[in-house]
């Protein structure tokens, strides 16, 4: 799965940490989600959209392999 997730966190300001606390993981899980190595939950990826005032397509999508 592909995302925005680092790019609009960084437009906002935002740490890995911050963003982290607000969406109830660590920072660790950030790092993995914005560099495509873990694929979240829906329900993460809900709060993490709700975050950064996004829609789920503008931050995340699915690639063919």
């Amino acid at each position: 799965m592909k995302n925005n997730v680092k790019i609009e966190r960084i437009k906002l300001s935002i740490t890995q940490g911050e963003l982290a606390n607000r969406v109830g993981v660590t920072r660790q899980t950030i790092g993995l989600i914005e560099n495509g190595k873990y694929n979240p939950t829906l329900q993460l990826c809900i709060a993490i959209a709700k975050e950064l005032n996004k829609t789920l397509d503008e931050l995340f999508w699915e690639v063919e392999d």
